[in-house]
């Protein structure tokens, strides 16, 4: 099926490179809606190339496989949940204060549905290959989740005992994820209301704090 151009009147072009990049956010934009709806197997360059209305070949320009326009997603979804959690570790605030902030964050990303739909074409595209898996797990190797940065830091100031902080970050969302993530992930529950999330709230950073407060 031949792509839908663009219409060039649709926004002027104020750099060398403004087009060039206005393709590009509309073929992840596109990507993602494709991605979405139905799956990583079924969709293909094709049906992005159609719902961005760019050619084929645009797609394939900027992205030379599904596989790396696939692994660039990943990275912006991964990017999303870095920026919606921003929290520094502070030494004059309660522990307990601040792990409140942090996973409130937390759930707020987690409740947005766009989020969960993604993560769910992401987990179900991992699990079937897990070479590809690997491979976007190694691009993400170096970026350090906000948690883990205020873990590793209340470590640091001796007010939480000394451990692995990725351990213990893994631990303490665990402990999120296990009410307000995989239960809507694979089982399709309704996010949790404000109610459940404060319960759930005070419960982890209560047990987390049980275990790693000196």
């Amino acid at each position: 099926m031949t792509a839908k151009k663009a219409p060039d009147t649709a926004l002027p072009d104020t750099g060398p490179t403004r087009l060039t990049d206005r393709k590009r956010a509309a073929i992840l934009d596109a990507a993602i809606a494709e991605f979405r709806a139905h799956g990583f197997d079924v969709t293909s360059m094709d049906r992005i190339a159609e719902t961005a209305e760019v050619s084929k070949r645009t797609v394939y320009n900027h992205f030379p496989s599904k596989e790396a326009l696939f692994a660039e997603i990943l990275t912006h979804l991964w990017k999303t949940s870095l920026a919606g959690i921003d929290l520094a570790y502070r030494r004059d605030r309660p522990l307990a204060e601040q792990l409140g902030d942090l996973l409130r964050q937390k759930l707020r990303m987690l409740s947005d549905v766009n989020h969960l739909d993604l993560a769910r074409v992401v987990i179900t595209a991992t699990i079937h290959s897990p070479e590809r898996a690997r491979d976007m797990m190694a691009r993400l190797g170096d970026k350090e989740e906000a948690i883990t940065a205020w873990v590793r830091a209340a470590m640091h100031d001796g007010r939480l005992k000394k451990a692995d902080p990725i351990f213990a970050s893994h631990q303490l969302q665990g402990l999120v994820k296990s009410f307000a993530f995989w239960p809507q992930i694979v089982m399709g529950q309704p996010v949790l209301s404000k109610a459940q999330q404060d319960k759930l709230i005070k419960a982890t950073v209560d047990m987390f704090l049980g275990y790693y407060a000196k």
